[in-house]
């Protein structure tokens, strides 16, 4: 009695903990149902908004953080394959129930009588883990190995051996293929011996299923593993998968994996074997896996992640129709600019385009395109990347909103206390400049204290309501760049400017019908947030009209190469500390875009890379693709805005305050001092000298910190012998200019600006990338035709 006793305390102790293990773990499992992927054709049409076929959305499955889009039925891999993938991966296969507690059994026995650990997990528990627990990322601990063997049971009462079997044949990982993984049997029969999977023979499916625990390792030394190959015919023989005769045959026959010179002996031994080419596995399944199979690659993938929380991968795959908000011209040009760009070595892009009006997404593209196949990373959607200075627009844009002009001044000079950010030069005027004058020159110094007169919550609210997430405790850095974000977020930011101060959370699908043609999903109808009151986006607008067309390239214009033909174009270039991050971020009427560029695995950039000269003109010529044939249209203006001519530009300024006085400030919130009370002289100022094309934000490694501090240290060089800071009362030193505005110019349109002309004292810096172009005109008008007569913005189509 005894005895029982105490096996019931175990029992009932395993069973609590069995319970306790269910209720920590068990309860937010993925559903095994996800697998049946394999069942369904991938004819899933997708439309783009005039109703054109764009593509089929493809069944795929992870392993890891590669995906197989690529997926094959049991009957299109070979039988040899299967069956030399069981007795090598899982001997008990048909004999368990997903847990192969004999297997797992035995190998802890062999690793401690013979210290030869082998694996343990079965075929289901592998499938399970490349899969359902692929964000686990295989970690060996408690959690993932009690929910891989709940799940495991799960698969095996859910699917047969069969379905099983041929969702890890198409998950494996089988090497490394160059700009891509081998993933799957499809993969690997293409990879390493340039053939379909069905057609493998015996000899190479053996070969095939020994370089699965270590394919990179094996690949390398054929010689030093050949043997495997022996004893895992010898294996299947016993396991009456193959006969004798044909294990014989096997051994005997030369195979020759892709980038192998083998000299084979009649009996199956080697003469000689020499890797001379590895990159052959890569080179086959560039020649089978063309770029021209994956049109809209980085689109489709979108519309898969948008639609698969929402209606599940049965009616996502069960091939009906998805109409999408895509523009087929815009996504064509976008691939066509990203295989046109011209990046550093090392480098690739993101780029993103969206509806100003709704919100919709007309084209992505996740990577620098090539003749190979697209890797599954789309930094369109998927990357958060420091923003650098094209952050700086929406923090000017809050200023305005908050009651300050274009012409308002801010002190171009360091800033107290602990973090002392710099200008791109490293240099500073000392003096006054215009709102205007510093986004066009994107100068740190002013915009950090714009940002400390603001407060930094306040700009981070900002930022939220625009669907962006700042870091925590970034401080005044964020300012001037240490947001992260992706382009699809920096778009339809932007776009707030060009539809009025309107707010759309990017979207991709307007609707789903199944097989029979019922609608199973309908978007809800695009619901705006209002971020910017109407006239504060007109004034941001018209400022980022001014980076792009204030200065000419000689000039030290940032966004010259934005400009298209014909059409009003307003944008802000960006680049993060140690040129690791190249943005430009715009808006057109009916389009608004932003285009990333940068290496995958982070690092710094060339120092010649500008962002006006390489992703200034991916995003001009992806919009200009866009645009292509549509009629011209204008930017929308709001009543109540007027023009005056500032200091030789020409800027928007709400109707009521166009001939107030411009407010100087210098970050502390006081306007009362001397040089808020100074009344301007009416002559005309010249303006500040130009800096270098482009300021860069704080290192990336410093976001975390509250206040980071800029990598050097040493004390910049100001132009003008002025102390850093002003004095609260006058002092001998030369006085800062802040006029009046010009008299007023009566006009219905704004008149067309006119060149900032810089001080002839001072040669302005060259952008060496402009060298050689033809600057833009000066002096094309920038303000005229601004209202649109039917009041619409016409379709994209």
């Amino acid at each position: 009695m005894r005895a029982f006793n105490v096996l019931g305390g175990v029992l009932l102790a395993g069973a609590v903990g069995v319970g306790g293990l269910w209720v920590a773990w068990g309860r937010d499992l993925p559903s095994v149902s996800d697998l049946d992927v394999l069942e369904f054709s991938g004819q899933t049409r997708v439309y783009d908004r005039a109703g054109t076929l764009v593509g089929t959305l493809t069944p795929s499955l992870s392993s890891g953080g590669s995906v197989n889009r690529d997926l094959l039925k049991a009957g299109q891999i070979s039988p040899w394959l299967q069956k030399a993938v069981v007795t090598s991966e899982d001997r008990r296969f048909y004999q368990h129930g997903g847990v192969d507690v004999i297997g797992i059994g035995r190998g802890l026995l062999k690793g401690l009588l013979k210290n030869d650990l082998e694996g343990g997990s079965s075929i289901t528990q592998q499938v399970v883990k490349n899969t359902l627990l692929a964000d686990l990322q295989g970690a060996r601990t408690a959690e993932r190995k009690f929910k891989e063997a709940v799940l495991a049971y799960q698969l095996e009462r859910n699917f047969d051996k069969k379905q099983i079997l041929n969702a890890y044949l198409n998950v494996i990982y089988w090497g490394d293929g160059g700009n891509r993984d081998i993933i799957g049997a499809g993969g690997a029969a293409h990879a390493y011996f340039g053939k379909d999977a069905s057609e493998l023979n015996l000899a190479e499916s053996v070969y095939l299923a020994t370089i699965i625990p270590a394919p990179n390792r094996r690949y390398k030394e054929f010689k030093s593993y050949r043997p495997l190959m022996k004893s895992l015919l010898d294996r299947m023989v016993e396991d009456g998968q193959v006969t004798q005769a044909e294990a014989d045959a096997a051994w005997k026959t030369p195979i020759y994996p892709a980038g192998w010179r083998i000299g084979w002996n009649a009996d199956g031994t080697l003469r000689t074997a020499n890797l001379e080419r590895p990159d052959r596995l890569g080179e086959n399944l560039q020649r089978t896996e063309g770029a021209q199979r994956y049109p809209n690659f980085y689109y489709l993938q979108a519309v898969e992640k948008e639609l698969l929380p929402l209606i599940g991968r049965k009616a996502l795959y069960g091939g009906g129709k998805i109409y999408t908000g895509m523009s087929a011209q815009a996504q064509a040009a976008a691939e066509q600019a990203s295989r046109g760009a011209r990046l550093p070595d090392g480098a690739t892009l993101g780029a993103a385009l969206v509806r100003p009006d709704s919100g919709e997404v007309l084209a992505l593209v996740g990577q620098k395109l090539t003749d190979a196949r697209p890797s599954d990373w789309n930094n369109a959607t998927q990357a958060r990347r420091q923003v650098g200075s094209s952050v700086k627009p929406l923090l000017y844009a809050l200023a305005l909103e908050k009651g300050w002009k274009q012409s308002d001044t801010v002190l171009d000079a360091p800033i107290q206390g602990d973090y002392q950010p710099m200008n791109y030069n490293r240099r500073w005027t000392g003096r006054y400049v215009t709102l205007r004058y510093s986004l066009d020159h994107s100068l740190n110094l002013p915009t950090v204290r714009i940002g400390q007169e603001l407060g930094i919550p306040t700009f981070e609210a900002k930022l939220r309501d625009l669907g962006l997430t700042p870091p925590a405790n970034a401080g005044l850095s964020l300012t001037i760049g240490t947001l992260e974000a992706s382009p699809l977020q920096m778009a339809s930011a932007y776009a707030t400017f060009a539809n009025g101060g309107l707010y759309y959370a990017p979207t991709l699908v307007r609707k789903v019908e199944d097989p029979r043609g019922k609608v199973i999903y309908t978007r809800a109808a695009p619901t705006p947030k209002r971020v910017w009151d109407a006239r504060a986006a007109w004034l941001g607008l018209d400022m980022l009209r001014g980076v792009v067309n204030d200065l000419t390239a000689s000039q030290g214009g940032l966004a010259t190469r934005a400009l298209i033909p014909g059409w009003p174009v307003g944008g802000k270039t960006g680049t993060t500390n140690d040129i690791k991050d190249l943005w430009f971020a715009g808006v057109t009427p009916t389009v608004a875009g932003a285009v990333w560029v940068g290496k995958q695995e982070g690092g710094a950039l060339p120092d010649w890379a500008y962002s006006g000269e390489i992703p200034t003109p991916i995003w001009q010529q992806a919009v200009a693709g866009a645009l292509a044939g549509q009629p011209e249209a204008a930017f929308r203006e709001p009543d109540g805005v007027t023009y005056r001519v500032v200091r030789n530009v020409n800027m928007a300024f709400r109707t009521e305050e166009a001939d107030n006085d411009p407010v100087a400030r210098d970050g502390s919130g006081s306007t009362s001092g001397f040089f808020g009370r100074r009344r301007q002289p009416t002559r005309p100022a010249q303006p500040s000298p130009a800096p270098d094309p482009e300021p860069a934000p704080v290192p990336t490694e410093e976001v975390a910190a509250p206040e980071p501090t800029p990598e050097a240290t040493a004390e910049p060089t100001p132009v003008d012998a002025i102390p850093a800071t002003p004095e609260p009362e006058p002092t001998p030193t030369p006085e800062p200019v802040t006029p009046d505005p010009a008299p007023e110019v009566p006009v219905q349109n704004p008149p067309e600006p006119l060149p900032v002309e810089p001080d002839p004292t001072v040669i302005p810096d060259q952008n060496p990338g402009d060298q050689g172009e033809t600057p833009a005109d000066p002096t094309t008008p920038d303000g005229q035709d601004t209202t649109d007569p039917a009041g619409e913005i016409p379709p994209l189509n």
